[in-house]
């Protein structure tokens, strides 16, 4: 446990790094509506995104630009050369099946080359791809939402790593007719083997499908969760691919001076993964070590072992990611010395992160190398590519998320006490694809996207000072006296308050007298509280007498925080049940959808109101 003292890391210089230095304009209209943006133009991007592999296959042909653990758990590795070569193969074997945005190609599984090399084989070709989380291949028992994704893609080729792992869901969803490529175990007739295909020749097809790459062009699709419905097609264009790395670069500027190292399990379905992070070592000239953990118990003992290997230069991840580490680092100051030898910044994303958990990452950090390092978040979407607003300076709290990048202005909307957050820019989707009611909706009459979120000032004297997250707007709510519930907010204090042993809380109270929560625990924090093996259910665990006495405590010191009934959480049960993907409930990445959790579980929240045994009080 560390010797220092706070106040000696709160006096820790903060590492160096280059980020910008923006110049903010701002104006009020009218009613009260504010626009923001930076007075400096955005630079100059390519017209298509992958002429950036072309440049650093041509300037740096034998710089390491992707690895993955192989099969004998060795480090598989291409070159920017190589990549550049088979990205020529491939896109040829796309253009020869027929490929386009009316028939792109789907991917099923996950990070890793073989992912990698068709996604810069669609970059090149001009052809769209949609990657997918395997959770609808693996996980999902009906297939429902892989269905609708076929319907309204219509693919002309479909990949998967293993076509036994994926074979069930192969033969489920995808058309006889349709041909499927997978790495290994190929298992229906007419499957292709990545490793035949990427022999293919290249020939001036698909160097002049290349030449003819606009702004316009897809580059790919990506699908929200789907939380209320079917999963929506946000389409990606060439041009909100190379824009927002333009954006991320200007924000960024040590990546200018340094190639970017990167080790990253985020997963590529996802805008984080498979814009931010991909592009971003692409754009920039850098390396990209595939991760493949993730922040599950199981999943960080496999991201250890790598971040053995590979000390980043930036890192990425999930709030729950980070609550894995700092246990990890207590318990091995070598490996965190390793880890923040030369990293420049630590950000996170997909929802807030603990204070205790940023206080800890600070510590580490002044322990291993003596100045701390800036752990930052910023705010985006699928819709905005998703770069959109980032924090570049030691906040000191886990709450800012910033102020627009160049070239994107943002328009704040007063709306029932909140300012509802708009986004307009190059990097903005068009729209949906093939749902032109629901792109209609995602613009107001004077183009601005809305994000659906709401943000505070953090000084409104100095919008400089950015801005905290102050929740998704539709899931704010009003108790029966009239009085507004801020979610966003009111839900990050309640996790900072249980000291870890909190992942995340629904919140309940609409049209009730008070607020209510349903709360999904931290399992392996609440069973080494309570001594608890592995054999003990979840359901016996939340049932335990001691867990439930500590959970009231907590609860009971939370209330006397509160300024009234809409920060005041009067009642909780704990979920024993985990959040469902099919429903819409959580995606892959552990992203909770509140308004999913509370449709789909009415009898929950019933309890709460009634009073049932397993409801803790804070009287």
């Amino acid at each position: 446990m560390s010797k220092l003292a706070p106040s000696a890391i709160a006096a820790a210089p903060l590492r160096e790094a280059r980020y910008w230095v923006p110049q903010l304009e701002i104006r009020q209209a009218e009613d009260g509506t504010v626009y923001l943006r930076q007075t400096e133009p955005l630079d100059d991007y390519p017209v298509r995104f992958a002429e950036r592999l072309v440049h650093w296959a041509e300037t740096t042909p034998d710089q390491l630009y992707l690895a993955d653990r192989g099969a004998d758990g060795e480090w598989r590795k291409l070159t920017y050369g190589q990549a550049l070569e088979n990205a020529r193969r491939l896109g040829t074997a796309l253009l020869d099946h027929g490929l386009s945005a009316e028939h792109p190609l789907l991917i099923l599984s996950g990070n890793d080359l073989e992912h990698a090399q068709l996604a810069l084989a669609c970059y090149y070709a001009g052809i769209p791809y949609a990657p997918l989380s395997p959770a609808y291949s693996l996980v999902s028992k009906d297939y429902g939402k892989l269905r609708d994704i076929m319907t309204l893609l219509e693919p002309g080729l479909v990949f998967a790593a293993d076509g036994t792992q994926f074979g069930k869901a192969i033969d489920a969803v995808v058309p006889a007719g349709t041909p499927v490529v997978v790495s290994r175990n190929p298992a229906r007739d007419n499957t292709v083997l990545f490793d035949e295909m990427v022999q293919t020749e290249a020939t001036d097809a698909v160097d002049t499908a290349f030449a003819a790459i606009g702004p316009d062009t897809i580059a790919k699709f990506l699908f929200t969760s789907g939380s209320t419905g079917s999963p929506k097609a946000v389409i990606n264009t060439n041009r909100m691919l190379a824009s927002n790395q333009a954006m991320v670069l200007d924000c960024y500027r040590f990546m200018a001076d340094e190639p970017p190292v990167i080790l990253d399990w985020s997963p590529w379905n996802h805008t984080a993964g498979g814009n931010k992070v991909f592009n971003l070592v692409l754009n920039n000239g850098g390396t990209l070590y595939i991760d493949d953990g993730n922040p599950t118990p199981a999943g960080v003992a496999k991201t250890l072992r790598n971040l053995k290997d590979v000390a980043p230069t930036w890192y990425f991840n999930v709030p729950r990611g980070y609550e894995e580490l700092v246990p990890a680092f207590d318990a091995d100051p070598e490996l965190r010395d390793h880890f923040f030898s030369r990293v420049k910044m630590l950000m996170y994303a997909g929802a807030g992160l603990a204070q205790h958990t940023y206080d800890a990452l600070q510590r580490h950090a002044v322990e291993a190398v003596g100045s701390r390092v800036l752990v930052a978040a910023g705010l985006g979407a699928t819709e905005t590519a998703p770069f959109a607003l980032m924090c570049t300076w030691d906040a000191g709290v886990a709450s800012n998320v910033g102020i627009p990048g160049r070239g994107i202005e943002l328009k704040l909307v007063p709306m029932d006490g909140k300012l509802e957050a708009r986004l307009k820019g190059p990097s903005i989707t068009p729209g949906y694809w093939k749902e032109p009611e629901l792109t209609a909706g995602a613009f107001d009459d004077e183009g601005f996207y809305n994000l659906g979120d709401a943000l505070k000032f953090v000084d409104p004297e100095d919008p400089a000072k950015g801005f905290t997250f102050d929740g998704r707007t539709a899931e704010n709510f009003k108790l029966r006296t009239g009085t507004w519930v801020g979610v966003g907010a009111l839900r990050a204090e309640m996790i900072n308050r249980f000291d870890g042993l909190v992942r995340d809380a629904v919140l309940t109270g609409l049209n009730e007298d008070f607020i209510g929560a349903l709360v999904l625990p931290n399992w392996a924090a609440c069973r080494a509280l309570i001594g608890a093996s592995d054999a003990m259910s979840d359901a016996e665990v939340a049932a335990n007498e001691k867990l439930r006495a500590v959970f009231k405590e907590k609860l009971v010191e939370f209330g006397k925080h509160s300024t009234g009934s809409s920060t005041r959480v009067r009642r909780m049960l704990i979920l024993d049940v985990p959040p469902s993907i099919d429903l819409g409930e959580v995606t892959d990445k552990g992203s909770i959808n509140q308004r999913a959790v509370l449709r789909h579980r009415p009898e929950k929240v019933a309890e709460i109101y009634a009073g049932s045994p397993a409801v803790i009080d804070d009287r």
